[in-house]
C-alpha cells in the first residue's frame, strides 16, 4: 500500500530542452529529505507539453535515480486510452511500481465511458493502477459508484483524490471492502482527507518542504492529528503561495530558490509576476527553507 508524503514531481527545464542532471538531482534530494514516494510526469510534472520521448525519459530517469528506494507511480494518463497503455507499458519496462491515470479530460465522457476507459486501460497493462479523480482539470470526474466498480478489478489499487469533497473517503471506504490505497490530491485538506481514511497525499508542497511535508504525514498515521493540524496551519501560507498563479509555476520557483534547477516552465505556462516571487520567497524565509 502507498502512504505518506508522495511529492508530484516538477519536469526541470533549462533553453527549453529536458533538464536530465536537474532532475537526477532532485530525485536525490527528494529521497535524501526522507520522501515516501515519487509521481513523474503527472500534471506539476507538465506533461501535456512533455513530447512521448521526454515523458518516458522522465520516468527513466526517476526509476534509475529511486534505485527501489521509494515507490514511483508514473504518470501514464490520457485521454485516449491507447496512449495511456503505451506509456503504462512503458512504465512496466522502466521498472515503476504503479501508474497514475487521469480520467478522460476533453472528451467529457459519462460515467460508462470513464469505467470503460480506465478498464480498457487495465486489461491492457500490467502495473497496478492509482485512478486520479480531478474534475477541475479533466472537467469530468468518477463518481463514487464508478470508483467502486473500478475497484473490483484486480490492478485498479487505489485513487488520488483531488475532488475537494472529503466525505469521498468516507463513503468509498464504506463500499470498498479490500485493500485500496486513498491518496489526497491536495495538499491544504490533506489532514481532513487523512481523518477520513486517507492514508497520504500525492503532494505539490512536498518538491519545497519535503521533511515538513513527510513529517506532517507520519503524524496523520500515528493518529497524533493535533500535531498535525499544527504542523498544516505552519505550512497553510506555503500552500496557497505556490498556487497564486498556475502549478507548476510557483513550484519551480520555490524549487529554484533551492539551487535544484531553474524556474523555465513551457507554453502555456508563464513566469510568476515578481510579487508573487517576492511572497514566495519570504514564506520560504520564515520556514527556514532557504
Amino acid at each position: 500500500m502507498f502512504h505518506g508524503a508522495i511529492t508530484a514531481l516538477i519536469t526541470p527545464f533549462r533553453n527549453g530542452q529536458l533538464d536530465e542532471d536537474a532532475l537526477r538531482n532532485i530525485v536525490r534530494w527528494q529521497i535524501d529529505q526522507g520522501i515516501n514516494g515519487l509521481v513523474p510526469v503527472g500534471t506539476t510534472g507538465e506533461s501535456p507539453t512533455l513530447s512521448e520521448h521526454e515523458h518516458k525519459r522522465v520516468i527513466e530517469i526517476t526509476v534509475q535515480e529511486t534505485n527501489k528506494a521509494v515507490p514511483v507511480l508514473a504518470g501514464a494518463g490520457s485521454n485516449n486510452p491507447v496512449e495511456a497503455v503505451n506509456y503504462s507499458e512503458f512504465a512496466y519496462q522502466a521498472g515503476a511500481d504503479a501508474t497514475l491515470h487521469v480520467a478522460g479530460y476533453y472528451n467529457r465522457p459519462n460515467q460508462a465511458g470513464l469505467y470503460e476507459h480506465f478498464k480498457y486501460v487495465h486489461d491492457n497493462s500490467k502495473l497496478p493502477i492509482i485512478l486520479y479523480n480531478i474534475p477541475p482539470r479533466a472537467v469530468v470526474g468518477l463518481s463514487v459508484d464508478t470508483l467502486v466498480n473500478l475497484a473490483e478489478l484486480p490492478r485498479i489499487i487505489g485513487v488520488k483524490d483531488a475532488t475537494g469533497d472529503l466525505t469521498r473517503p468516507i463513503r468509498e471506504r464504506a463500499l470498498i471492502k479490500t485493500p485500496f490505497n486513498f491518496l489526497s490530491g491536495d495538499d491544504i485538506t490533506t489532514v481532513a482527507y487523512n481523518v477520513g481514511g486517507g492514508q497520504g497525499c500525492i503532494s505539490v508542497t512536498s518538491n519545497v518542504a519535503p521533511k515538513l511535508v513527510v513529517e506532517l504525514q507520519r503524524l496523520c498515521r500515528e493518529g497524533k492529528y493535533n500535531e498535525a493540524s499544527q504542523l498544516q496551519d505552519k505550512l497553510f501560507e506555503l500552500h496557497n503561495a505556490l498556487f497564486i498563479e498556475p502549478n507548476p509555476a510557483g513550484p519551480k520557483y520555490a524549487v529554484s530558490l533551492l539551487g535544484l534547477c531553474t524556474d523555465e516552465c513551457r507554453l502555456p505556462m508563464v513566469p510568476l509576476q515578481d510579487s508573487t516571487k517576492a511572497t514566495i520567497r519570504r514564506i520560504m524565509e520564515e520556514l527556514e527553507l532557504i
